[in-house]
């Protein structure tokens, strides 16, 4: 699944291409896309057309435009969603879903071979839609809590990876970026809140911003063609992945093979010497109570 870099270089083709068009006519294609909006395909469309687009914004994955009228048309990527800028002349991808006519002859379409991802349209969104007010800030936002979240992390008896893929308390983060970090801080995944130190948080929320700047920089990590930005370019930071996706490769600081785990459906890398798995709490044995004889 697309993580916050992927949606962030998103975001950022939207905000060079889209913003500052007008959207002219909109084509549902397919319904599951738009099956979150309460009007249908029909008043989806019938919502956004006509509209001037002002701004391209993004919370988490999330990302929305942002509209005349204090409206938004919201959007998430899902696992293989694409939203891409293409002349009205070019043929249409194989899974396009809805296209969306934009002054000055190109269209943006919502490309979606899964389609776990989706669009919908926001009243009064513009600044914040109503239906992710709920999901934290990233770690790259400038209104980030730095003392909260690690003030959140210490006090929980849940696993730090599951804390990091925690979209109320951190969003943007997935398992990619997940990995990638813990290996940087030294951390196995399964360690718990509560017995990190605020130092050890610290500098695990310092490589995430790390991790996710450095990805930006090369355009986001893609692993297939279904990743790209709104020019249908793939990133590139596949390529400098230290522990995720790598099982068997030696660890690059002490050589050990990385190891592979399953963890919520999806797998963990992680290095077994530089990132020791946790020892279990010991329970003390209950002493058996003594007889009413």
């Amino acid at each position: 699944m697309p993580e916050l870099p992927e949606v962030e270089v998103v975001r950022r083709g939207l905000e060079a291409h889209v913003v500052g068009h007008t959207i002219g006519s909109v084509d549902v294609l397919h319904p599951r896309p738009v099956r979150r909006d309460p009007r249908g395909p029909a008043g989806f469309a019938e919502a956004l057309t006509g509209r001037d687009v002002l701004a391209a914004r993004r919370r988490g994955k999330y990302l929305w435009l942002a509209l005349d009228g204090e409206d938004a048309m919201l959007g998430h990527l899902g696992m293989s969603g694409q939203l891409l800028v293409q002349p009205v002349d070019a043929p249409a991808e194989r899974h396009l879903r809805v296209r969306l006519a934009l002054s000055g002859g190109r269209e943006l379409r919502f490309v979606d071979q899964r389609m776990f991802g989706g669009l919908s349209f926001s009243p009064g969104g513009a600044e914040l839609p109503a239906e992710i007010a709920h999901i934290a800030r990233d770690p790259l936002d400038p209104l980030f809590d730095d003392d909260a979240f690690v003030a959140r992390v210490r006090r929980r008896p849940v696993a730090i990876k599951r804390q990091l893929l925690d979209q109320n308390l951190v969003s943007g983060v997935g398992n990619i970026y997940a990995d990638e970090a813990l290996w940087r801080t030294r951390l196995h995944g399964e360690r718990l809140g509560e017995r990190l130190t605020r130092g050890q948080v610290v500098e695990l929320l310092g490589h995430v911003r790390e991790v996710m700047t450095d990805a930006l920089a090369q355009g986001g990590t893609s692993f297939d063609s279904l990743y790209v930005n709104v020019n249908g370019e793939s990133g590139y930071f596949d390529r400098s992945l230290h522990a995720y996706g790598n099982e068997g490769e030696p660890c690059e600081r002490c050589g050990t093979p990385i190891r592979r785990v399953a963890f919520m459906n999806r797998s963990s890398y992680f290095c077994p010497v530089c990132q020791p798995v946790p020892r279990k709490r010991r329970t003390a044995a209950r002493r058996p109570l003594p007889s009413a004889d």
